[in-house]
């Protein structure tokens, strides 16, 4: 649907649009589907908003990052390895089985016995420890391989389940054999949290059902151990297209509905009986391409991604400012690096990534391409704010330098998995970190690949710099913040210089709301019911 011409039905009910029907039950509009109810499925933004309300994990991180208790209260730091987590009393799970520190142990070894996982999302954290150990069933200690600056964070993602899915007696810790594998029996499979039966949580709400793109209905957890809710029912549906989902908030059949088309936010903003919200994110928008094969599957010829050169004369090829006014509706920040300015690890000063397309075609020219070359530029149609239009506008920019892309854009639930093959040569990603420094996107996004150390893990391009991951292996081990500030703006110096990826620009999250609704919105743009509030 063309969102800058709803329909008339709908612009009716703009200007008279009903109550909301039930008031104890909140309805939410997702702008992209849930992959699966498993919680250690896929690290994907509205699969974070389905596990925040179902589980815990033993520390949180709140609306900007900031890392805050969760199942464990209190924890210290013995060394630089060793860290001990005091746990909450009195914690229950939806089912009544009491929470302890073996079901912590438990889940940590499910996730690496979960062959379901997409792209390590979660075991590549859980591979770096060396030792979890309940201490009785109040206390959990956890030895890392090496110092974790970003332990604290990394733990907030790890949803614990109870340890009656599996191993009732409990389970020892062994990151090196999988913690024994499938000997003691089998582990949780995603279906049987898909279809439910596993799908026990200590959360503020319990799973009555999940569908990947229907409605997924979720209870207030009576046995929820922080403030009660406020919503008895909460109802997340996947509306992947911005037209369709702004419909659902003007005919009343939804009442909160994420990242409403920037075209359509004025008229909101006119209309007294709805409300808009809007955060600033660490979302990059980005360009991933592939440096290391050659041929690459969707380049022509010799693999030109390959040099560095080029890599720069597409970037330059791009108005960031352009595109955050003609594109963006003015809802991003143009990017100057990988993560906005003044978050840990970024460099000062830096300005909007230049465009010169001129010194572009100058560069192709240098690399051995005076009349440029032919590729396709896969992308996603229903994900991020307005991305099949940016990637029809980066397209004809790249074009204006000569190169020839043609544009392959598809729905998420596609895109993907085939990105998690490495199918692509040059990509459309996008991503929020979740602590609020450089060294997550760079071990993530960057680093030479190396499952067994848990780093670049979605290094789907294949680049590997010795003087990248020189910087970048030092820093992950760097537990003195001036020095491993000073490692990331060296490697994010080395990352920009070579381009492995382009940055384009950080997405503002917004929101659509009845105006009797209140929400502060969140940096990671997830949307939880539990801060969803009637004004």
């Amino acid at each position: 649907m063309n969102t800058r011409l709803l329909p008339a039905l709908a612009v009716a009910m703009l200007i008279a649009a009903p109550p909301i029907a039930q008031a104890q039950t909140l309805r939410i509009a997702l702008s992209a589907e849930t992959t699966a109810a498993d919680p250690h499925h896929y690290a994907l933004t509205p699969n974070g908003t389905l596990r925040n309300h179902v589980y815990d994990a033993l520390t949180d991180v709140d609306a900007k990052l900031a890392v805050a208790p969760g199942l464990a209260e209190s924890w210290e730091r013995r060394d630089d390895h060793t860290w001990v987590f005091n746990l909450r009393r009195g914690v229950t799970f939806s089912d009544g089985a009491a929470f302890g520190a073996p079901d912590v142990v438990f889940t940590y070894c499910r996730v690496l016995n979960n062959k379901s996982e997409l792209v390590s999302s979660f075991s590549s954290n859980v591979r770096r420890l060396a030792a979890v150990e309940a201490i009785g069933e109040n206390q959990v200690l956890i030895r890392t391989t090496a110092p974790e600056p970003l332990l604290l964070s990394d733990l907030a993602s790890i949803s614990i389940l109870p340890r009656s899915l599996g191993r009732p007696q409990g389970v020892t810790f062994s990151a090196g054999d999988a913690c024994g594998g499938e000997a003691a029996g089998p582990w949780p499979q995603q279906e049987a949290f898909n279809n439910g039966t596993a799908a026990i949580g200590t959360g503020p709400y319990r799973q009555v059902s999940w569908s990947r793109n229907s409605t997924t209905v979720l209870q207030r957890n009576d046995r929820y151990w922080g403030p009660k809710p406020h919503w008895a029912e909460v109802r997340l549906t996947p509306v992947t297209q911005a037209g369709p989902r702004m419909a659902t908030l003007l005919a009343g059949d939804q009442d909160v509905i994420e990242a409403p088309a920037t075209a359509d936010l004025p008229r909101l903003r006119e209309n007294n009986q709805f409300a808009i919200v809007a955060a600033p994110t660490t979302r990059l928008i980005f360009i991933q391409l592939d440096t290391a094969r050659n041929p690459s599957p969707f380049v022509q010829g010799p693999n030109a991604l390959q040099d560095p050169r080029v890599r720069q004369a597409l970037s330059l090829a791009l108005d960031r400012k352009a595109l955050l006014e003609r594109i963006m509706d003015g809802v991003a920040t143009p990017s100057t690096q990988f993560l906005p300015d003044g978050m840990f690890g970024t460099i000062p000063g830096l300005p909007v990534l230049p465009h010169d397309p001129a010194r572009a075609r100058a560069l192709l020219a240098e690399a051995g391409y005076p009349n440029g070359f032919s590729m396709t530029f896969h992308a996603t149609n229903n994900r991020y704010i307005n991305d099949s239009r940016l990637a029809q506008a980066m397209v004809q920019m790249w074009q204006r330098i000569g190169v020839k892309v043609e544009l392959d854009a598809m729905p998420s639930a596609a895109f993907f998995g085939r990105r998690g093959k490495r199918d692509f040569s040059m990509a459309m990603g996008g991503w929020g970190t979740d602590a609020g420094e450089t060294l997550n996107f760079f071990r993530t996004w960057l680093a030479t690949t190396d499952t067994a150390r848990g780093v670049g893990g979605s290094n789907y391009g294949g680049w590997s710099d010795a003087a990248f991951d020189r910087d970048v292996n030092a820093a992950l081990v760097q537990m003195d913040p001036p020095a491993r500030s000073a490692l990331l703006q060296s490697a994010g110096r080395r990352a920009l210089e070579q381009m492995p990826v382009i940055p384009v620009h950080f997405e503002s999250a917004t929101w659509g709301m009845r105006a009797n609704l209140a929400y502060p919105g969140r940096v990671d743009q997830t949307t939880l019911a539990t801060e969803i509030s009637p004004k």
